[in-house]
């Protein structure tokens, strides 16, 4: 049975989706939960791109133990030594560089010749490894590549010193047999293929990322690229616990798994869900709410004579068991303590402390505190307090009338300033005043409610995207009150707009 490394890629390419930007550390605790689920890689940023990404992989790379840290680099000397920076604490440091390939990104986006691109892709692998101990090549847009041009490329970039050879499908454009076949052939024209690991690396832009990953494992690649719950660009990468499942319960015909420890698979997806504010549609496969729910009362009856008839996949195999521990007003430190720790929560004592408290504070509105509540609460209380913060809220309307805000926010200067608005529906008379406060436009692009659990007493979960200073961003904001997270969520944004915008000024030498 082949194991397949699992390089994943929800820090750097998962974090380019539209909106999504994280707080440096969100980064951090989702990196310690892909460590818990066992990735052999984790991409954990663009070091180059901004300072605010090179603080944050350098800082994945100093803590995380268990797996190599990879970071990405374009095909310049200057991004290649940044990222050495950033990485050379790492247990493992990697380098991910890429240069495109294909004639269209060779004519259009590089405007260079095949034999300048050959000449740099050298260059670049070679600098590379005199500072890495594993260089990562990847050849941008290869399924769109010429073939030959493609072997003898990576031919070149393996003598330069590339221990990986990636060929992505950028665009999400092929197919599982093209795919499969290409693979196939640069085993069969690089005579020093045998002297590197393949990797695989596909996009969804035709629903097809996660058969053309399972179809490169088919063909013999030694790694698989993804993200968690497939989010990243335009329609989103590979879903790796996807790709993991499939490998589990196909054996027979794949003949190949992974080190992942699936039982962390639905804790990992919630996860990152909460803190990208990217939800997971309830028809996800493995780790949607309905993967497990069957209406059909055939299936119903057939689930009940014996699981296997309508379930090729147990609950328990991916994380979820009835058998949770059930937190209340009663429950003390040292339970809520366990119940973090079997969370993946990683907490500093004062980080605890503001947890604990927030539990308690719930458990006198709601009964029974569940896994969602805590997630909802940590990733309300982490990390530092800065920029604006709601001081106050009040909200007059009735079903007749028109609503009327009152609000007072905290600046970053320390002062406190209030301002009122009205709006057709109490949530637009929030976002009116709180415009007027700022006295900036603010676009609010989405707006989305959910609920941690059932039952009246639920958390409300609130996730928006705005355009901020010509920035989008998206915020999140968790309260018992649907009002309170409605508020919170619209200062996360504009507090995330600001961060990155210190961060460019600091890059600027602003």
């Amino acid at each position: 049975m082949r194991i397949i490394d699992v390089f994943d890629t929800t820090l750097r390419d998962g974090e380019q989706s539209a909106g999504v930007n994280l707080h440096a550390h969100e980064k951090l605790e989702i990196a310690y939960q892909l460590e818990r689920y066992g990735v052999t890689v984790m991409e954990a940023g663009f070091p180059a791109s901004s300072r605010g990404d090179f603080l944050a992989v350098q800082d994945i790379a100093n803590r995380i133990k268990q797996c190599s840290v990879a970071g990405l680099a374009r095909s310049t000397q200057a991004d290649i030594d940044t990222a050495w920076e950033a990485l050379k604490g790492a247990v493992e440091p990697r380098l991910h560089i890429f240069l495109a390939t294909s004639p269209i990104h060779m004519e259009y986006k590089l405007r260079m010749r095949p034999d300048e691109v050959m000449e740099t892709a050298v260059a670049s692998v070679r600098h590379a490894a005199k500072l890495f101990p594993v260089v990562e090549w990847s050849a941008e847009d290869a399924t769109r590549s010429d073939w030959d041009f493609l072997a003898r490329i990576v031919e070149k970039v393996i003598d330069a010193g590339a221990k990986v050879i990636n060929l992505p499908d950028t665009v999400g454009y092929t197919s599982p047999a093209e795919y499969s076949a290409l693979f196939r052939y640069i085993r069969e024209h690089v005579p020093n293929i045998h002297r590197v690991k393949l990797s695989a690396h596909c996009h969804d832009d035709l629903g097809l990322a996660v058969a053309n990953s399972l179809a490169a494992i088919e063909a013999g690649v030694d790694q698989v690229e993804g993200t968690i719950n497939g989010i990243g660009e335009r329609a989103g990468n590979a879903s790796l616990e996807e790709i993991a499942i499939a490998l589990a319960i196909r054996k027979d015909v794949y003949q190949a798994s992974t080190n992942l420890q699936l039982q962390q698979t639905v804790l990992t997806s919630r996860l990152v869900s909460k803190l990208t504010g990217m939800p997971v549609p309830p028809n996800k496969a493995v780790v949607g709410a309905n993967a497990f729910a069957h209406e059909s009362g055939i299936h119903q009856d057939g689930v009940l004579k014996h699981a296997l008839t309508y379930e090729i996949i147990s609950p328990e195999m991916v994380g979820l068991s009835s058998n949770q521990l059930v937190l209340g007003k009663h429950s003390g430190r040292h339970a809520f303590r366990e119940r973090c720790a079997e969370l993946g929560l990683r907490m500093d004592d004062k980080s605890f402390n503001d947890l604990f408290r927030a539990f308690k504070e719930l458990t006198e509105k709601k009964k029974e505190v569940t896994d969602e509540d805590i997630l909802a609460l940590a990733t309300d209380v982490a990390g530092e307090r800065t920029g604006y913060e709601l001081q106050m809220l009040h909200i007059s309307y009735g079903s007749n009338g028109v609503a009327t805000s009152t609000v007072g926010i905290r600046k970053p200067d320390g002062t406190v300033v209030r301002e009122a608005a009205t709006g057709q529906g109490s949530v637009e008379a929030i976002y009116r005043t709180m415009e007027r406060l700022l006295n900036e436009p603010v676009v609010l692009k989405d707006y989305r409610i959910q609920s941690t659990s059932s039952g009246p007493d639920s958390l409300a979960e609130v996730y928006v995207k705005v355009e901020y200073h010509g920035h989008v961003a998206n915020g999140r904001g968790v309260d018992s009150d649907v009002l309170l997270a409605s508020a919170k969520s619209f200062l996360d944004a504009i507090n995330r707009v600001l961060l990155k915008e210190q961060f460019e000024l600091v890059a600027t030498g602003g």
